[in-house]
């Protein structure tokens, strides 16, 4: 907890719960103390005598505890939500700053708090009330995931190549067929490859198992006789780097930016989180079930899932494209 030696008692005891009783992982937690902070920050400029123009970062929280936190009401909430919104200074350094955060970014603020007056009202009793209880979310708008189509993703395959060649198509492979998120890739140990599918630690350390068919074993499989020849620092590691270390998020990144331009593909609108939107969008659309590529995706909430169900629409339009009477139109011929 030296990172957070800023915050108050009551924060860091809000971190260590999240950190160490659910198991929730440390980019989440410090997402959780930025947000709080920020928060907490805006709440003492307005209740201070200190000018409006303060910067939030000028401003100590070290002494903020319950009583302080029980005098916040939910006006404060709303206005620091249209601070937020209206008010919060994006890219200070432009020439010329945009001014307002975007909804979702509101909508994750907004979730840090829920989280912290839950904690102090239902985990620790600290608080009677809770006065975000009710708080709706920003209205975020909804598109749809970008995803590869079949010869795009097979032009990605086919243009691996050099010397990290067997690694990089299994890697490929593996996010094309699992639809794993690049930081499940990264933490994939040896042990985690079994003959039919990988053991994977998802988000909030829950583990899962995820299906590959042939193709991806036999990819694997190639890779595994580079690797088992290689001593990586961490030699637990599936996939290692060219400095003999566990491959990173960033090299990851690298890599599928590097075949999206061979394969002639947009690398500016692909990513490997956009591999994942493909294998969802696959697996819809060869007949499975949104509840099964939940689990599959490791999804918390089934809604997170549904977003993919849009290739099922698609699907339908096609098929009632292709019946013979939608073709017969005898509306004119009534009408003579």
């Amino acid at each position: 907890m030296a990172q957070y030696s800023d915050a108050p008692q009551i924060l860091k005891d809000f971190l260590m719960y999240h950190e160490t009783i659910k198991g929730q992982s440390q980019k989440t937690v410090s997402e959780y103390y930025l947000d709080l902070r920020m928060f907490l920050r805006f709440i003492k400029l307005m209740r201070s005598d200190m000018t409006v123009r303060t910067s939030l970062d000028d401003i100590p929280i070290k002494d903020v505890d319950i009583d302080f936190i029980r005098q916040i009401t939910t006006s404060d909430i709303f206005e620091f939500l249209s601070y937020l919104a209206s008010d919060r200074i994006v890219n200070p350094d432009s020439a010329s700053p945009d001014y307002g955060i975007s909804a979702s970014s509101r909508a994750r603020k907004l979730s840090a708090i829920k989280s912290f007056y839950k904690y102090l009202t239902v985990r620790t009793k600290l608080l009677a009330e809770n006065p975000v209880a009710d708080l709706e979310y920003p209205k975020l708008r909804k598109s749809l995931p970008r995803y590869l189509t079949m010869d795009q993703s097979a032009a990605l395959l086919k243009a691996v190549s050099g010397q990290n060649q067997k690694r990089d198509y299994a890697i490929l492979m593996i996010f094309l067929n699992c639809g794993i998120r690049r930081s499940e890739l990264v933490g994939l140990n040896l042990s985690d490859v079994y003959e039919d599918r990988l053991r994977v630690v998802g988000k909030g350390n829950k583990e899962r198992f995820v299906y590959f068919g042939t193709s991806c074993r036999k990819a694997i499989d190639a890779y595994l006789v580079e690797r088992n020849k290689k001593v990586l620092s961490d030699n637990r590691a599936l996939f290692g780097s060219r400095d003999s270390n566990r491959i990173s998020t960033t090299a990851v990144h690298r890599l599928i930016k590097k075949y999206l331009l061979a394969a002639g593909l947009d690398a500016t609108s692909f990513s490997a989180h956009k591999l994942r939107h493909t294998a969802a969008t696959m697996m819809l659309s060869g007949g499975v079930d949104v509840k099964t590529v939940q689990e599959v995706l490791g999804h918390e909430n089934l809604n997170t899932t549904q977003i993919y169900t849009h290739i099922e629409s698609t699907e339908l339009k096609i098929a009632s494209e292709a019946n013979p009477l939608s073709k017969l139109d005898f509306a004119e011929e009534e009408d003579n």
